[in-house]
């Protein structure tokens, strides 16, 4: 090898070294939440316990989250419905597609069931047009 390349062999060797031994940043707040998945968190602006759902979920009680969730991120092209009752009861609010937020202070702590598309409930805020609510706020 010639005089030039053994300069250069120790540098990049080093810097390769150092690459490797570098520990990976794991996700955090609404980083955690994947591709594909709507995602509930515990806490507010994605923190705290999270859960990542793909399809219609009639009672969150079953994932732990009934009841406790206060932000959300939907990494979905699907509308999300949010009810107040388990298996689809009660009052909605709407996340939209790739929406993401901590939700109105009315619906922290407040939802037990969640619906991918299809039809709204009656809203839980009442508005002048009758639509559904958003649940960000």
């Amino acid at each position: 090898m010639g005089k030039k390349l053994h300069i250069w062999a120790l540098p990049l060797a080093a810097a390769a070294l150092a690459a490797l031994a570098t520990p990976a940043q794991a996700a955090a707040g609404y980083d955690r939440c994947q591709e594909g998945n709507y995602c509930l968190f515990s806490g507010l602006d994605g923190t705290g316990d999270i859960v990542q759902i793909t399809g219609n979920t009639p009672d969150l009680a079953a994932l732990g989250i009934a009841d406790r969730s206060k932000s959300d991120w939907n990494r979905t092209d699907s509308w999300i419905h949010l009810f107040s009752e388990a298996a689809y009861g009660g009052c909605s609010a709407v996340t939209s597609p790739r929406g993401k937020g901590n939700f109105y202070v009315d619906f922290r702590d407040f939802f037990d069931s969640v619906r991918f598309d299809g039809q709204n409930g009656p809203s839980c805020l009442t508005t002048f047009k009758g639509s559904v609510a958003d649940s960000h706020g």
